[in-house]
């Protein structure tokens, strides 16, 4: 989000006639022939903007102090004259051998010692001063020789920052942890308390004495864990802050941003946290190939992205156009399957379609990841895919800058993730996503979109409001759920929710601590099941995962558990709450009491949704401020589909939107 005392312009990465579209391009991988071959294939692809310059410090500065920009300007130079805009990046993701070489200081070090070598990438610390100073260096490098030249729309600041390596412990980052230790509590005293250092002789005398929490003989302090993520999260920000410093200064007019990594798989960095720092929020997402239902982890992310960008249009910066090369197995994409991953993304929320990369790699690490441009050059599907997919984009100009709009909020919170996680829980089958993505997945196939807030963020306006796992949770946070019920909101609450304090500390008197009375139960002790272990509900269903005796204090059971030794108590609770209503929920349901919950909480809301399809359609809409809309009906099945209850021009192909979807394929309704 824009910085209020470093305002942007409009987005000039945006300014085509319809769609970003591009990708990575690393020009320095190619000889000069290829090179100006490019340009005229970008332009029958209908690319016009590209990330430039990622991995390319070796090649811009071979040797301290000496820079080779002869070749940079050449490719911008063309870029410009084929109409191309560019995120230019500043090349600080991967250190020249010369700089560790002569630097070894700037290597990563991990929990047990071990100092992570070159020969790679990302190999270095975020914390380490020397590392820094050159970094900045070769940033301003940059800024100063193209501030102003035409093809520069955006900086790229260095390149999936906590990507490999997320957490440092090298003798500069245990000194930078103390640091931001001191910083936080300000006093060693404030320190202990909130840590719990009476337990275990942990009382430390002086902030000297901390270390990160490396390899120990057992268990570690929760708290220290959870200020060490806290810790590595802001590590990597503080970089980023430290270039972006540099960027702002000599071109103070330029967006800025970094490429994320969200995904149901990223848990290091606390992105929200992230958010106001990039003028707009870019992601980095790949499927996994061997998911079943990986359109609709897609779908999940993509969501979860619009949520850090706060409702803004995002750029989907990186994407693949058929297989990774990192997978244990690489399959590729099925024919059809590229253009509706890209067309999903751009469903919720966003405005910019990328493709790591521009040309496929004939050499090094990642020669079998694929490209815009593959090994087969033109004559492959994956080319006629780029094609289709760039000439569908630009049909979408009436979408650009408008918004998902929702009235289901998923409250979700990276810290809440890490300190459910941690180790000397009742149970490690409590996994953060599980329940969130299965109760996400049921509103998924029934065309509702969710937003995703984080738990300071305002409620307004929400219908239903999911909190799952929320296992941390601060007593101001606490207070806004509760006053989203008062307000009107239907709010479901889940097992191992509310438990802590920001400090881990478990709030006494029973559970759900933070949310008793809003849901007028308490806890008295947890239950979790073994593995593969299930208990029986009233409503003829299953509970797996979690169990726990809860007794009523102002709720009504609406499904109890059925079997010793918790027969009788209940398992679904519900308290009417001002112009509301307050759910909790005491176990993980099976699929089909995971439906029969959903619809329960969206009939007491009143959500419908956005249209009716046959199953396999992915539904979304996107409104603009004159109130015009687009819904997109994403066909995700083998056969033709009908979608009812929509009507006008498909975009796409610029005809009445008949109501049926081709297998496969997508159609995009502007509303009448």
């Amino acid at each position: 989000m824009p910085d209020p005392e470093h305002p942007v312009p409009s987005p000039a990465w945006n300014s085509g006639p319809g769609l970003a579209f591009g990708g990575d391009y690393n020009p320095e991988q190619w000889p000069a022939d290829v090179r100006l071959e490019d340009p005229s294939l970008m332009k029958e692809a209908g690319v016009n903007l590209l990330s430039v310059g990622i991995f390319s410090w070796a090649l811009l500065e071979p040797r301290e102090g000496e820079y080779d920009f002869a070749w940079l300007d050449e490719v911008l130079d063309n870029l410009t004259g084929a109409g191309i805009r560019v995120a230019l990046a500043t090349a600080t993701a991967a250190p020249p051998a010369w700089l560790v070489r002569k630097h070894p200081e700037v290597l990563p070090v991990t929990a047990e010692g071990t100092v992570l070598e070159r020969g790679s990438r990302r190999h270095y610390s975020p914390s380490s001063a020397v590392y820094r100073r050159y970094a900045a260096g070769i940033t301003r490098k940059l800024a100063e020789r193209y501030k102003d030249h035409p093809s520069l729309a955006l900086w790229h600041v260095d390149n999936e920052l906590g990507c490999h390596v997320s957490e440092f412990y090298g003798p500069e980052d245990a000194a930078a942890f103390r640091r931001w230790l001191e910083r936080r509590y300000g006093s060693i005293e404030t320190l202990n308390e909130a840590w719990g250092t009476a337990f275990w002789s942990q009382h430390y005398a002086s902030f000297e004495e901390i270390i990160p929490p490396g390899a120990a003989p057992t268990t570690l302090n929760p708290t220290h864990l959870l200020d060490f993520q806290r810790f590595s999260s802001w590590a990597l920000l503080d970089y980023y802050r430290s270039l972006l410093q540099v960027i702002r200064e000599v071109t103070p007019d330029v967006p800025a941003t970094t490429n994320l990594m969200v995904s149901s798989g990223t848990k290091s960095m606390d992105y929200f946290d992230w958010a106001n720092d990039l003028d707009v929020i870019a992601n980095d997402h790949y499927l996994a190939a061997a998911d079943p239902e990986r359109h609709i982890e897609l779908a999940f992310s993509a969501d979860l992205t619009r949520g850090i960008a706060g409702g803004e249009p995002w750029i989907l910066m990186e994407h693949s156009t058929s297989a990774v090369n990192w997978q244990p197995r690489n399959r590729p994409k099925m024919p059809g399957e590229m253009i509706r991953n890209s067309l999903a993304h751009v469903a919720r929320g966003a405005d910019a379609v990328m493709f790591f990369q521009w040309r496929q790699s004939f050499a090094g690490a990642e020669k079998f990841h694929s490209a815009m441009v593959p090994h087969g050059g033109r004559e492959t599907r994956v080319w006629r895919e780029v094609l289709e997919l760039g000439a569908a984009l630009r049909s979408l100009g009436p979408v650009r800058g408008t918004r998902v709009q929702s009235r289901v909020a998923i409250v979700f919170d990276y810290e809440a993730w890490w300190a459910s996680e941690l180790d000397s829980h009742p149970s490690e089958d409590v996994r953060y996503l599980d329940l969130l993505r299965a109760l996400h997945r049921s509103l998924y196939f029934r065309g509702i979109t969710v937003d995703f807030v984080h738990p300071s963020a305002p409620l307004d306006g929400y219908g239903l409001v999911l909190v799952c796992t929320l296992y941390n949770v601060t007593d101001a946070s606490a207070g806004a759920i509760a006053l989203a019920a008062e307000a009107g909101a239907t709010v479901l609450v889940t097992y191992f929710s509310g438990i802590v304090d920001e400090n881990d500390h478990i709030r006494l008197g029973g559970y759900p601590g933070a949310f008793r009375e809003l849901l007028g139960i308490s806890v008295e002790e947890f239950h979790p099941l073994l593995a593969g272990e299930s208990v029986k509900l009233n409503d003829g269903g299953t509970g797996s995962v979690w169990s726990e005796h809860v007794h009523l204090a102002g709720a009504e059971a609406l499904n109890t558990f059925t079997e010793f030794p918790l027969e009788g108590v209940p398992s679904l609770t519900r308290r009417a709450v001002g112009q509301g209503a307050a759910y909790y929920l005491a176990t993980f349901p099976d699929r089909d009491g995971i439906e029969r919950l959903v619809d329960r909480l969206l009939a007491e809301s009143a959500i419908e949704p956005v249209a009716d399809a046959d199953f396999g359609v992915e539904l979304t809409r996107r409104r603009a401020a004159d109130g015009s809309s687009f819904v997109f009906a994403i066909n995700h099945s083998g056969a033709d589909a009908s979608v009812r209850r929509v009507a006008g021009t498909e975009l796409l192909s610029g005809a009445p939107f008949t109501g049926t979807v081709s297998a496969g394929r997508v159609a995009v309704i502007a509303e009448q």
